[in-house]
């Protein structure tokens, strides 16, 4: 699979597995259909595959990003439930240990932030910090190992961390916006969240002036979600793609330290993100 340049190389690593419905060629994968990359060479590729993406327009799927986002909250949902089901009052096993740590601690930090009454606040905090962290996680792979394997399976692209696709941190931050918009309309009535984004801060002679302002605050919080998350880890996977065209020894040299500077981000934004959600619907639950 090893691309002829390094910008090749950059690009096949950057690329998603994309599927949808091309305007010519109906529903297929982002290469045209009778392309033998055996045969024609990887840059041109690399061009027909990013264009005929960009043609499939909003009826396009991102496989890799859909198979590994899905799998990993499959894999925390069986740990957990596994966690609950062999969960006992005496000694403890490690993985009750663990499962409880991480449990208390999201526990703290919602108890520290959200003043309301919400069943869901808890569920929700822990779901967003472990499976965040999961597809973060993923980023300390060895950036050539899975799509070697895949390659050889006839895959042609494969990327493991769904964190470095804009689509699914807007995804995530989407969910939580719209959550935000329910419990504000629940908490205070319809009239009192238009009364937010119209009356404040100025008063009433100030209703456009205000609803640009508020307005402008509200659709922030999905955008400032999403692409701060994605920001970081898709800069943190560029450079070890960077790193990887090196020389071993130079690669040796530089990964190690970076990967484990980078588990301190992998965890950081995770917590970021739940705690930016705990906040936004504390704000949602509050009364002005």
């Amino acid at each position: 699979m090893a691309a002829e340049t390094a910008g090749g190389y950059i690009v096949h690593h950057l690329t998603n597995l994309t599927f949808g419905k091309h305007p010519v060629e109906g529903w297929t994968f982002a290469y045209p259909r009778g392309f033998d990359p055996a045969v024609h060479s990887h840059d041109m590729q690399y061009t027909m595959t990013g264009k005929m993406a960009s043609e499939m327009g909003f009826m396009a799927i991102h496989v890799d990003t859909m198979l590994w986002s899905i799998g990993l909250g499959a894999l925390f949902v069986f740990f957990f439930a596994k966690a609950a089901k062999y969960a006992t009052s005496g000694v403890p096993g490690g993985l009750q240990n663990f499962v409880e740590l991480i449990i208390e601690f999201v526990d703290t930090n919602i108890k520290d932030t959200f003043s309301g009454k919400s069943t869901l606040i808890g569920p929700l905090s822990l779901t967003i910090f472990c499976w965040v962290f999961l597809m973060n996680l993923m980023d300390l792979v060895p950036v050539d190992l899975v799509p070697n394997i895949a390659y050889a399976l006839g895959i042609e692209y494969m990327k493991i961390v769904p964190t470095t696709d804009v689509n699914a941190t807007l995804g995530m931050a989407i969910g939580v916006f719209c959550l935000i918009i329910f419990y504000s309309i629940k908490q205070k009535g319809l009239g009192g969240f238009v009364g937010e984004l119209t009356l404040q801060p100025f008063g009433k002679w100030m209703i456009p002036f205000n609803l640009l302002l508020e307005g402008v605050g509200l659709l922030a919080k999905p955008v400032s979600l999403s692409l701060r998350l994605f920001g970081n880890l898709y800069a943190g996977e560029l450079i070890f793609i960077l790193i990887a065209l090196m020389p071993f020894w130079i690669q040796f040299t530089l990964s190690v330290p970076w990967a484990i500077f980078h588990i301190l981000v992998i965890v950081l934004q995770a917590f970021i993100f739940m705690m930016l959600t705990i906040v936004y619907l504390a704000m949602a639950h509050e009364h002005h």
